[in-house]
Order: C-alpha cells, then structure tokens, then sequence
C-alpha cells in the first residue's frame, strides 16, 4: 500500500482545522468524541465533513434548540465516535450574524472564517453605504477583508468605482472579471489550503460566478441581472462551504439586501474611524454633527474633505446598531427570566410530589 506524503496537509488541517479549536478538547473528548465542520444546514439535518469524510446529522437535541447558539455554517462540532450524535459546539474563532426585518434574535450567517470577500459590481447596483455596512460587520469579527469589484469588463469607467472607495484604501481593491481566471490570481492568496473564505454581496454581484471560477468548476448556479436597475436574482439557495483546488473553502451564501446589524460597536467605528477622529474635536463631547458652533465635523464637510452621505450612513448605522443591540437584549433578558420560571415550577411540582408521597 503507498504510504501517504508525510507533508500532505490532513482532511482536517484543509476543512479549516487549527489549534485555536484542537486546544479546546479534553483528553476524553480526544478519545471519545471526533471534530467535524458544518457544510450545509437544512431544515431537518446539518451536512458535517471530518477525518471520515462527509455525513448527515439530524437536527434535534439540546444543541439544536437555542436558535442564536444552533450551529451554523462553519462550525466544529464533536461526534460520539460510536452513535455519531453531537455532543457539543466548540467555540468559535469569528462569528457572522444579522438582525432580520422585524426579528427579535439574530440569524446567524457563518462562523470560523478566516477572510471575507466583500463583493460589489461596476454597474448601477454599487452603493457605498452597503460596502460600509459590510465593513463593519467584518471588522467586528475581526477578519482579514478584501474589497472585489467585479464585472469589470462590463465598465469603462473603473475610475468612479474605485475613487468612490478611497477612504479604504487601508484594504486591498482588486477588480476582476470572473470568466477571466488571470483576473482572479490576486483571490488566490485568500483562499490558500486550510483558510475559510467568505463572499459577502447582494444578489446579482457575482459572487457564485466567481466562486465557480475560483473552484474550476461549477458548484453554484448562476444567473442575470434585471437590465433595468442591475439588481440580480437569488440563484444561491443556502449558505454552504465548498472545496476548492487549492484546499481553502469558500462560502457561499444568498445575497442580503437586508444585514440588520447588531452588537457590531467596535467594527462601526473602525469602519467610520475618521469621522470618530473628527468627532473628537468638535467644541461639544454631545455634539449631534448638525448646526452646532465649532463641529470639527460639519467643518470637514464644508471643507470638503468628507462626504455628508458617509456620515449620514454613519448615524443611520449608529442608530440602527443601538436599536437591535437593545432588542437583543431585552429579548436575551426575556428568556432568561422565562427559564428561572420554567425551573420554579418544575422545582415547586417535585416538591410537591414529594410531599405527596411522604
């Protein structure tokens, strides 16, 4: 039998397997349980692929019933290496998550990746105030991001795009055309074996053309734009992780018109770290950037140096931010007194039997 290359990275090592996760298993775990990652989630069962390759796990037990601690895309989970039932979560190194309209809890989006790949088109559907809004749920899981402009051969003017995204230019700006894989070679250094990759964008971006290039092959459906306001259709169903050749895994996930943010504080400012810098000098510590005397604010706006839209959007993300963290938890704070009263009265029934019994 041939033996395998002592270098050959382990199934494990290429799903994303690092020691952040391996330092979290106790001796027992280590003997009893094996780590898998979450693929797919459906309705009934979760895809998970480990050492034995891929396999489905019903979706019930306990681990499965608090909906804004359910596993998600991403996650590592521990299997009974005998009844392949999971035995709990390990903690996660990022988390994505959104405030859905009119929810009252977050729905989670992914966990445990590496880099993001926030994706925008050169037509009629870049907005700058969703780049931002992405930004900030990226920078609040503290991952490695990238800005992507694609169907770059669709526009002769490139120049309003990229100058549109010069206050991030701390971030890496590739332009690309997702059928020509030179384009693409500058991606690559995202999606190297073992690093879990996200596309974030809204519909009809391209984000499932790209991921196919970048795979070689076809793993998402695709499909065309509205030629009317360059808005696309969801071709991708379901968040899922696929493989690609280079041993890296991508995420794919619908488009989200609609990323409510929530608990996103620290990624807000440093999203919108040079109006927080401007805000500092202003004469009033309340200053509301408006019509008051000695806004360093309002004064760069005049001046020229900062755009009124970026800060618009950076009061409307202010705003919505304290809304759903607010709404988060008062909810959080609901389930917990439901649970204290839950076990009241399972603890006053048992005493009560008892008593009956005596």
């Amino acid at each position: 039998m041939q033996q395998k290359s002592a270098s050959a990275p382990s199934p494990l090592r290429q799903l994303g397997w690092k020691p952040f996760f391996q330092q979290q298993l106790s001796l027992d775990e280590l003997n009893d349980c094996v780590p898998v990652r979450v693929m797919a989630v459906h309705r009934s069962q979760i895809e998970v692929s480990g050492e034995e390759g891929e396999e489905p796990v019903l979706v019930n037990g306990s681990l499965f019933e608090d909906a804004a601690e359910k596993p998600t895309v991403g996650d590592w989970l521990l299997l009974d290496r005998e009844t392949r039932k999971p035995q709990r979560r390990l903690e996660r190194s990022s988390l994505f998550r959104r405030m859905a309209p009119g929810a009252k809890q977050a729905q989670l989006i992914a966990a445990n990746i590496d880099n993001v790949l926030i994706v925008s088109s050169c037509n009629n559907d870049f907005n700058l105030s969703r780049i931002e809004r992405y930004l900030a749920l990226v920078r609040e899981a503290g991952c490695r991001a990238c800005l992507v402009l694609t169907k770059a051969d669709l526009s002769d003017n490139h120049e309003q795009y990229t100058d549109a995204l010069k206050k991030h230019r701390d971030l890496p700006l590739i332009l690309v055309n997702a059928l020509d894989p030179t384009t693409l070679e500058p991606l690559r250094d995202y999606c190297r074996n073992g690093e879990t990759v996200a596309l974030l964008g809204s519909s009809g971006v391209g984000k499932s053309t790209l991921l196919n290039s970048l795979a070689g092959q076809v793993l998402a459906a695709t499909s065309g734009i509205r030629e009317d306001d360059s808005k696309g259709r969801h071709t991708t169903r379901h968040r899922a992780l696929y493989a690609i050749p280079e041993g890296g895994l991508l995420l794919d996930s619908p488009g989200m018109r609609e990323l409510g943010l929530a608990d996103v504080s620290e990624g807000l400012a440093a999203t919108f770290a040079d109006i927080g810098k401007l805000a500092a000098k202003c004469r009033f510590a309340d200053c509301a950037h408006e019509s008051e005397p000695g806004c360093a604010v309002q004064a760069a706006i005049d001046s020229g140096a900062l755009d009124e839209r970026r800060l618009r959007n950076w009061q409307k993300l202010e705003r919505e931010v304290a809304r759903n963290s607010k709404t988060l938890a008062e909810t959080r704070a609901d389930d917990r007194a439901f649970s204290q009263f839950v076990r009241k009265v399972v603890q006053e029934q048992a005493r009560l039997r008892k008593s009956g019994e005596e």
